[in-house]
């Protein structure tokens, strides 16, 4: 049977793999043949090849509730949603309904990107403040979430988390309901909805930050029970070839520096920001690249795709956040529109191609 009535398949397939992503579900419901078409690999392949790919910026952002609230994160009982900024037009815009949750998603949790579906993992129920183990994943070509399998273990909060971007989703450190730092880690498989635990990390790390590069699984910083809120510089890297930890430099950051910036960028290089700069580490060395826009000196999180990085937040606590984007090679910035319904407060995010 033809793709499109009347036209060769081939000729088909080029108007399919230049659909929007906001068409995906409407295309998927529309016939077999096509949902068949837009979820096989080679989709993929030729709609990346010809430039077609669309690149968003999924964050876990606060409900607008009036200038006076811009930030949300200082209210008694914040409430948030589920946001997008498509960086090719500068559109931002509410995704679907959470997953289950009348009442917003759960606070910190994390977002992670893996394939063309979305995971959000753990938090704190924003009706009780206890942590959940939960998992919701949220597939584009759908528009439908479903419910993963919980996070084994004792009930975490403030975890490393990243993905390979694939299949595979890293899940290490953070603490549990008695504020003691954790070293135990985990690996979940999206596709087969399947935890496996792997060797503990060298260190207790609470706060620390997950990152995905160079082929591994990296848990930067954090601090252990006994030094609750001072943050080491220490990291440590888990090898998915080998199942093993490999330890880093006991000096990878500045003593005392909160992770939370740190990103990793295509170009090989980790970027974070600090002392009011973009710093990237070459050689096992920071050096700073850029100077951060007096706008943003106080960072609410960090994104990086291609050869960019976008940096959300404010000239001083407690104003409304706007936006601006870092070009890593030629090392300008470009500041974002940010409609005021989408400044408030960004606690998780993460990029996404479609």
């Amino acid at each position: 049977m033809e793709l499109i009535p009347g036209l060769p398949d081939d000729v088909a397939r080029e108007c399919l793999i230049r659909v929007a992503h906001q068409d995906f579900h409407t295309v998927a419901s529309t016939c077999r043949n096509w949902k068949s078409e837009i979820q096989s690999p080679d989709f993929w392949r030729r709609r990346n090849a010809v430039g077609c790919t669309q690149t968003l910026i999924l964050m876990t952002q606060a409900v607008y509730q009036g200038r006076e609230f811009a930030t949300t994160k200082y209210l008694a009982s914040p409430t948030y949603r589920l946001t997008d900024f498509e960086t090719a037009t500068g559109n931002w815009s509410e995704l679907n309904p959470n997953p289950g949750k009348s009442n917003g998603l759960p606070m910190f949790c994390q977002l992670v990107r893996v394939g063309s579906e979305l995971v959000v993992l753990g938090g704190w129920d924003p009706a009780t403040w206890s942590a959940s183990n939960a998992v919701f994943i949220y597939n584009f070509l759908l528009n439908r979430w479903r419910r993963g399998a919980d996070m084994p273990g004792v009930r975490r909060s403030f975890f490393a988390c990243a993905s390979d971007s694939d299949r595979t989703v890293f899940v290490a450190g953070g603490h549990d309901d008695h504020k003691n730092a954790l070293r135990s880690a985990m690996v979940y498989n999206v596709a087969k909805d399947e935890w496996l635990s792997v060797a503990d990390m060298a260190r207790e790390r609470d706060e620390c930050k997950g990152l995905f590069h160079c082929g591994k699984f990296h848990v930067i910083g954090g601090y252990p029970t006994e030094s609750q809120g001072r943050f080491e510089s220490s990291a440590e890297a888990f090898d998915s070839s080998t199942w093993q930890w490999d330890q880093l430099s006991d000096e990878f950051l500045d003593a005392g520096m909160c992770p939370r910036t740190c990103v990793s960028g295509t170009d090989g290089l980790l970027y974070l920001c600090r002392d009011g700069e973009v710093a990237a580490r070459h050689d096992a060395t920071w050096k700073k690249v850029a100077d951060l826009p007096s706008e943003v000196q106080k960072i609410a999180y960090v994104v990086a795709w291609g050869d960019k990085l976008l940096v959300i937040g404010s000239r001083i606590f407690g104003e409304p956040h706007t936006a601006y984007v870092l070009d890593t090679k030629r090392l300008t910035w470009t500041k974002m529109v940010v409609p005021e319904e989408f400044s408030t407060h960004v606690q998780s995010a993460c990029s996404l191609e479609l």
